[in-house]
């Protein structure tokens, strides 16, 4: 495995692949540390499929994909976990495990991410939680929770390894309009703190609110938009 010092994401001559159909090609592309990003384009455009490539859940192939300073074209399927320590990752639709608690839930994952110590468990949920403002939801199950709160919840578990670049697949996507603007105050701060954030959204209000750069999924590759 190759370990690139410079930069989060950077990618050059890139292109997606769904099993051997090309998605995207010829991705030029450098986001610096600490910097938020939007992605946009249409329903089917490519958007979800780059996201996956960049956390290696689909295989990069042609071209050069580096994130949070791995190079993910050498990396090995058994360095994965290695790579998914330093990203963090935030779905349209929560995936917590419902049969969980909020507690069980973030134990679970730095537990599969190598945590033992239970006490340092314990504490780092608590901090995570603090951090999004769920501190009283530790004992609650996932239904009992709000759309809000549950995102709030999946952002903490992005949250727990201290990554350094999040990767958000529509984060607001199936929340009110009040709620959607509570995560993206949370999803800024998250930002304040240093953390680089690539975020696919449908919601163009979000930008004129927050307005950030703006890449977009057109024509079969990804390229800068003044929208």
């Amino acid at each position: 495995m190759i370990f690139i010092v410079n930069g989060d994401i950077i990618i050059k001559n890139g292109s997606v692949f769904q099993h051997e159909r090309q998605i995207l090609k010829d991705i030029n592309l450098e986001i610096g540390k600490g910097e938020f990003v939007y992605l946009i384009g249409r329903s089917g455009s490519g958007k979800s499929s780059f996201l996956k490539t960049l956390y290696a859940d689909l295989p990069a192939k042609d071209g050069s994909f580096k994130i949070a300073g791995y190079d993910l074209n050498s990396m090995k399927r058994k360095e994965i976990p290695f790579l998914r320590r330093k990203i963090g990752i935030v779905f349209q639709d929560f995936q917590l495990l419902y049969d969980r608690t909020v507690e069980q839930n973030l134990s679970f994952v730095l537990k599969a991410t190598g945590w033992e110590d239970e006490s340092s468990v314990s504490r780092r949920i608590d901090e995570v939680l603090q951090l999004v403002g769920v501190q009283g939801k530790r004992k609650s199950m996932p239904h009992q929770l709000s759309g809000g709160e549950q995102q709030s919840v999946a952002i903490a578990r992005a949250l727990l390894n201290s990554p350094s670049v999040i990767l958000a697949d529509e984060p607001t996507g199936n929340l009110d309009p009040e709620t959607t603007n509570d995560v993206m105050k949370l999803i800024m701060k998250i930002r304040d703190n240093g953390t680089t954030i690539l975020m696919a959204t449908h919601n163009y209000n979000l930008i004129l609110k927050y307005p950030s750069r703006v890449i977009k999924c057109s024509n079969g590759t990804i390229t800068e938009s003044t929208k």
